[in-house]
This record gives C-alpha cells, sequence and structure tokens, in this order.
C-alpha cells in the first residue's frame, strides 16, 4: 500500500461529542452488538450489559467463566465460553443455553445462519446445528480460527492453519480446502457471495475469489487486523491494522487484485476496530488512543465522536436501522450516539 501522512491530531473535526450519552460498564468489554434497539455490551467475564437508548443498564448474567466468541443477528446474540457452553440472549432478555461441548473444551468461534443455524468451534472440531439442519460435526487439520457463514445458502467456512475449509453439513461428499500457508483467523463471505476473505495471524489479509478459487493477497499492513466490516452495498471491505482504516475495493469481479485501497481518517494512533453503516456509506472507527470517528467514504469527511486521551477503543456497532452508534473502550467507559 502507498503510503499516508497521518493528520496530526482530532482538534480541528466537527464535532458531535455533546450528543454522546455516556455509559459506563464498569467491566472489560470485548465486543458490542445490538438486540433490537438495546446495545449489548459483551465483557470478558460472565456479563452482558444491555444499555438501552436512555442509558439505563441492564446487567445478564450468561457464562460462568471467560466469553470467548460473540456473533448476532440483531434478534439474537450467540456466545462461546471456557465454560465449554453456547448459549444466546434474546431481545427479551431470555438466555438460552444451546449446547454444551461433550469434552468441555473452550467454544473458541460462533457463528449465525439467516435460517436460524447455528455454529460453534472447540479445538478442531466445527459444529452446525438448528434451522433445518441435525446437528454435525467435522474435523479439520488444526485449531479452527474462525467460523462464517455464506449469504446464501448453508455452507460454513471454517478458517484454520495454512488455509480454510468449505463445508455443506447437509450435502454427502467431502468438504472443500482452500489452501494459504500461514495461521487464519477470523473469515468472512463477501454479501455478494462471491469472495471469501481471512484476517491473518501475521498482518494481511488473504482472499479467494469463489468463482475459480483465485487468490487475492492484501498486504502492507504495520499490524494484525482484528476488525473487518462490509460497506453497506458490499463494494468495500473496511479494515483495521493501521493509522488509518483501510478499505478494499470489492465491486468488481476481480475484487481488489491489481488495486489500490481507500485510505481514510488518518490519526497518530493505530484503527484498532471498524464498522459500517448498515445502509449508508458511513463508517465509525475506533483507535487505539480512544478517538472515535464518523467517516464518509465517499470524500473521506470526518465526524469526531469521541475524543483521544482514554484506552483503546475495542467495541463498535451501529443498530439494524443506522440509528444508533455504540462504542466502548478495553476499561468499560463507553457511549451511545443517537443520530
Amino acid at each position: 500500500m502507498k503510503e499516508f501522512t497521518p493528520a496530526p491530531d482530532s482538534a480541528s473535526i466537527v464535532s458531535v461529542t455533546d450528543r454522546v450519552k455516556p455509559v459506563a460498564l464498569g467491566m472489560a468489554v470485548t465486543s458490542v452488538h445490538f438486540l433490537a434497539d438495546r446495545a449489548a455490551f459483551v465483557g470478558g467475564e460472565e456479563n452482558v450489559k444491555l444499555v438501552d437508548a436512555k442509558g439505563e443498564i441492564t446487567t445478564v448474567a450468561v457464562h460462568s467463566g471467560g466469553i470467548l466468541s460473540t456473533a448476532s443477528d440483531g434478534k439474537r446474540l450467540v456466545m462461546g465460553g471456557d465454560d465449554g457452553k453456547v448459549v444466546s440472549l434474546d431481545a427479551k432478555v431470555e438466555v438460552t443455553l444451546l449446547a454444551t461441548d461433550p469434552k468441555r473444551r473452550w467454544i473458541d468461534a460462533v457463528a449465525l445462519h439467516a435460517d436460524g443455524a447455528f455454529a460453534w468451534s472447540a479445538g478442531k472440531t466445527a459444529t452446525v446445528k438448528g434451522g433445518k439442519a441435525e446437528e454435525k460435526s467435522i474435523d479439520v487439520p488444526s485449531t479452527v480460527g474462525g467460523l462464517a457463514f455464506a449469504p446464501k445458502g448453508l455452507r460454513l467456512a471454517i478458517a484454520h492453519y495454512n488455509g480454510v475449509t468449505l463445508w455443506f453439513p447437509n450435502m454427502a461428499g467431502s468438504a472443500e480446502f482452500l489452501p494459504w500457508a500461514g495461521s487464519h483467523h477470523a473469515v468472512t463471505f463477501s454479501p455478494d457471495n462471491k469472495f471469501l476473505v481471512t484476517a491473518m495471524h501475521e498482518p494481511a489479509l488473504h482472499g479467494w475469489r469463489l468463482a475459480d478459487n483465485r487468490h487475492m493477497r492484501m498486504t502492507g499492513y504495520p499490524g494484525r487486523v482484528r476488525s473487518m466490516s462490509w460497506s453497506a452495498g458490499g463494494k468495500g471491505l473496511a479494515t483495521s491494522g493501521a493509522d488509518t482504516v483501510i478499505i478494499w475495493p470489492f465491486g468488481s469481479k476481480d475484487g481488489p487484485m491489481g488495486k489500490e485501497p481507500a485510505m481514510l481518517a488518518p490519526l497518530q494512533a493505530r484503527v484498532s476496530v471498524v464498522a459500517c453503516h448498515p445502509k449508508n456509506d458511513i463508517l465509525a472507527a475506533g483507535y487505539s488512543d480512544g478517538t472515535v470517528l464518523m467517516v464518509r467514504m465517499e470524500d473521506g469527511a470526518e465526524i469526531l465522536v469521541r475524543r483521544n486521551g482514554t484506552p483503546p477503543v475495542a467495541a463498535l456497532a451501529w443498530n439494524g436501522k443506522g440509528t444508533l452508534l455504540a462504542f466502548a473502550d478495553e476499561n468499560g467507559d463507553g457511549g451511545l450516539l443517537e443520530l
């Protein structure tokens, strides 16, 4: 990627910080999702805290230990823990035990499908259950790093060391293996089902064009990519890992191959988490110095949501309508912005 000189600070950016409702969660936060119009802040241990638009907090115990993995579709939040359990939390604040690993292994990754099916992994084993599918499991060559369902059909991508396994749980025959040397973690399908992308242990992304499994190498990051988010139309993939938001183009049949990414919202801090707006070409970015920005993808225009000087931003999410933005830093100080 080309070099980009960071802006000196965020002092000159248009600000909406006075419209943010502060939320003191009192716990380390690892992710945030929305259940209807309540933000669900997931703690590192045991609890989820639901926060409504008024800032009122409801604490819900979901695990008896650490919460290791989460996935949400806006209707329910599915979580895996080091207690070997997969549980869900819905908008009615009902907690349901979905599965328990027979060996009580840690649940490293979870994923949700639009038809109600869900998947989880423990060690080298990935399991799919619910929806129209019976419970089925598959073992992959090494510990599962990440899971993702395809947007069309019941197809599960399982990231692991040296590649990704693509599995149709309801079909006979062998799973398909997409090789690429290295350790693969988070995995995501493009919304149009044409591309598959993984975040690697090294500071890079790797992708495949699914029509012919052609490789797509996305490098140049100074740090590991820990957050990825597709734009509303699926034409861009926004990522963390640099001192700007890196957005890879996926609007053509070749995806990002042979193209430079867009580089937006430069600061003298590393981007730690990104979240694209569900309906418009806007994104939110959190930084290692605590800054939160809203950014318009068309021209890079920025609005300051939170000033710097706090721990790294650990979690960002929009509600389904795109009218609420929730964020929190690693120490559990967060906020809600109503648009």
